[in-house]
């Protein structure tokens, strides 16, 4: 039996991912990432005395959160070795968590996820490393992210090369994540989109902060010839044309989805049994309850 080859070369995903810290980090949207989670975290009247950072690409996050004293202690799992300022570091694969069960009363994790190879698998050890009634909270790059290059792209390779290269990853869409988490065995799980819409001068300055965030190609099965220019050039052109506003500037959108989840606990509300309701539904709306197949007098049947 022939095993196929990972979706992502992690190996490369990390090499991409240096290349942009020594540069500098574009830490834009991520720093968008980390005030929604601080949001987010702000509705939760508890404390978090230890706490998880999986895999974001900058420790700012973490560092936030402990400014913020909502977490007592935080451990990174950072795909790279940086320095550590107060957090506890592991250099480590979200795919291959090297933690005890049930250790941590929160885990976080922002634009880290999308390129993990066995997104189930990695919810699953999350899930393992939560304490009972802990809670995850994380974000990952959704289905309509960069649908403008993708677009611009895949016409402009049909019309110079006559097909399509594999030039940008499949991301996550919002209906299948829901059912990820309980498959993981998450309790109340919750997840909801945010479209973040950034503009430009022109589709080259979006490329620039790609690859300043380590966002670029890392697909095992992507193209290893070099992209011709006159492909680039027709690609520039087709994002002109349709992606434009009034005002010249180009629009490359961010589709951000949210996951929420709890390791079970006897604590948490549990929905109800078929039938096991003790009062009607009429009696609290104050009106007369229909039987199907009944019809009540000074009411019609017809539609």
């Amino acid at each position: 039996m022939t095993i196929p080859p990972p979706l992502f070369d992690t190996g490369l995903a990390r090499r991409r991912l240096a290349r942009a810290t020594r540069a500098g980090y574009a830490d834009f949207l991520l720093s968008r990432l980390a005030d929604d989670l601080d949001d987010r975290l702000s509705a939760v009247l508890r404390a978090f005395p230890e706490a998880l950072d999986l895999g974001t690409p900058s420790a700012a996050p973490a560092r936030g959160l402990l400014r913020s004293g909502r977490v007592g202690a935080i451990t990174r799992v950072a795909p790279l070795a940086e320095a550590g300022d107060g957090l506890s570091l592991t250099v480590g694969d979200p795919e291959a968590l090297p933690l005890a069960a049930s250790r941590f009363d929160l885990a976080v994790s922002l634009l880290a996820l999308q390129h993990v190879n066995d997104l189930p698998g990695a919810l699953a050890q999350l899930r393992r490393v939560l304490k009972p009634d802990g809670l995850f909270v994380g974000c990952l790059l959704g289905g309509r992210t960069l649908t403008e290059l993708r677009q611009a792209f895949g016409q402009a390779e049909v019309e110079i090369e006559g097909g399509i290269s594999p030039r940008v990853a499949p991301f996550a869409e919002v209906r299948e994540m829901g059912s990820l988490l309980q498959r993981a065995g998450f309790a109340l799980p919750v997840t909801d989109v945010d479209t973040i819409t950034v503009r430009y001068a022109d589709p080259f300055a979006l490329m620039r902060d790609l690859r300043a965030m380590g966002l670029t190609n890392v697909l095992t099965e992507r193209r290893r010839t070099p992209l011709r220019r006159d492909t680039l050039m027709r690609m520039a052109a087709i994002y002109a044309e349709r992606f434009a506003d009034p005002d010249g500037r180009l629009r490359a959108t961010f589709e951000i989805l949210w996951l929420s989840g709890w390791a079970p606990h006897e604590s948490q509300q549990k929905p109800l049994k078929p039938g096991s309701a003790k009062s009607r539904l009429a009696d609290a709306l104050g009106v007369p309850e229909i039987t199907p197949g009944k019809i009540t007098p000074g009411m019609t049947s017809d539609p």
